[in-house]
């Protein structure tokens, strides 16, 4: 009898061969992960190889079933900050969720079943189809869920496959919970006790209370370089980062238009005195062309007026340095060719020295800063210098940065300007407050986050 010969693999097989093969290597990176923060980044990072999507968050649940489920980490983000406007406004979600639609199932979220409350900001902070998956241990227990989105809609298999993931998730998830815990039992009660007094007593240090937070070097009091008119800039004369003497050229505007309309006025005040000198003249035998003089007048002055209009924008053209400085903007190719509107900032015009310190004091890092309290600075450029200086001004109501941070604008005087630092440079800056205990410098966001929680 003839041997058979197998049969060509077909595209499907090996679709699912690759499927098989990913799910595999991400178990076996959810075996491997040695700490809770390991796989929790495997979690929302990893799942992406098997499901395709664009954004997950972890949230771990709560003791009680009334206390809402915390984010601890999030897709292509280091560390994430829970006072963000989108993660609470998540948490609160998974709340209303849990509330709803209470069990272990994934459910697949839609605007239309949260409560009004929190349907405004679905469309600001949601971007597609949102699947919720609880992370269920098969002892029955729930130790947090993931909150995924992406552009397509939720196919069955799609929500199979995550909630298969969920499960070893969840598995590893309470092994490493355990093995955290674990050497507290090898220890004796006595050295427990010890432990636990020189614990308190260190807590109770006295210490200063300090945070880390951005600082960029900005320019003290710069002239803003405005655009005097509406246009489009033809061309950027000068390069940034260049030193310029008062009335030095910095930029065109394309003048087609009004060079154009300039000559176009002019013309027509030359008619208009043309009619208003033949008017007259007609008017000493034709008492009808005597009446139209003061019209004609009145045209004269109308077209004088506009030709006066079309040379102050025609002089607008150039804008030049109103005094000297250092000029600083993005970049040539950034303006050239723009349109503008009148009183947008195009440059601004500094005295490299008179510099000031502006710091980015996250809000969940707030200390009670007063004036003249102490700042030391560390510069990228400069890492193995510091820099002392001191608080000035700080302002009074929290603004939202890039990234979703909300944050504090603290600005600090240098004690004494080295000539090496330059506008625009970037580091660290160690803000110092009030005495207190090392205690509350330590667990300062989880006091926080507990006056939170209880409303305090």
């Amino acid at each position: 009898m003839p041997a058979t010969t197998p049969s060509e693999p077909t595209s499907q097989d090996i679709a699912t061969l690759i499927h098989l093969t990913r799910l595999t290597h991400l178990e076996g990176q959810v075996r491997a992960a040695k700490t809770l923060q390991e796989l929790q980044f495997v979690a929302v990072n990893e799942t992406r190889r098997l499901i395709p999507y664009d954004h997950a968050v972890l949230l771990s649940a709560p003791d009680s079933e009334r206390a809402p489920y915390r984010a601890v980490t999030a897709s292509s983000m280091a560390v994430i900050d829970r006072d963000a406007p989108m993660l609470v406004w998540l948490e609160e979600v998974v709340q209303a969720v849990r509330t709803a639609q209470p069990g272990d199932a994934p459910i697949v979220v839609e605007q239309g079943s949260l409560p009004e409350s929190l349907r405004a900001d679905w469309q600001e902070f949601v971007r597609g189809h949102v699947l919720w998956c609880p992370l269920k241990h098969p002892d029955d227990t729930i130790p947090g869920g993931l909150w995924i989105e992406r552009e397509t809609p939720w196919r069955g298999g799609d929500v199979t496959i995550v909630q298969r993931l969920a499960g070893s998730y969840a598995y590893a998830w309470k092994a490493l919970s355990k093995r955290s815990i674990g050497w507290t039992a090898r220890l004796k009660r006595p050295s427990l006790l010890l432990m636990a007094v020189t614990l308190v007593g260190l807590l109770c240090l006295p210490v200063r209370m300090s945070t880390v937070a951005p600082v960029k070097v900005v320019a003290k009091d710069p002239v803003i370089v405005s655009a005097p008119m509406d246009g489009v800039i033809a061309e950027v004369v000068v390069p940034p980062n260049t030193m310029v003497q008062q009335d030095r050229l910095l930029l065109r505007y394309d003048d087609t238009n009004i060079r154009n309309q300039f000559r176009v006025t002019e013309q027509q005040l030359a008619v208009a005195r043309a009619e208003h000198a033949q008017a007259i003249q007609s008017g000493f035998g034709d008492p009808a062309r005597k009446a139209e003089v003061p019209l004609k007048a009145a045209e004269v002055a109308l077209k004088e007026t506009e030709l006066e209009y079309a040379q102050e924008m025609l002089g607008q053209v150039e804008v030049r340095a109103p005094l000297a400085g250092l000029l600083l903007y993005t970049d040539k190719f950034d303006w050239v060719g723009k349109p503008v509107v009148v009183g947008e900032r195009i440059m601004e015009l500094a005295d490299p020295g008179r510099i000031d310190l502006r710091i980015d004091l996250p809000v969940s890092d707030a200390l009670l800063l007063q004036e003249g309290g102490e700042v030391v600075a560390f510069f990228d450029a400069l890492p193995l210098d510091s820099f002392p200086a001191a608080v000035s001004r700080t302002s009074y109501h929290a603004e939202v940065l890039p990234g979703d941070v909300l944050a504090y604008r603290v600005t600090a005087d240098l004690a004494s300007v080295d000539p090496r630092i330059r506008i625009g440079w970037q580091g660290s800056a160690k803000v110092y407050g009030e005495q207190g205990p090392l205690a509350f410098l330590l667990f300062r966001r989880p006091f926080t986050a507990l006056r939170q929680f209880l409303g305090l």
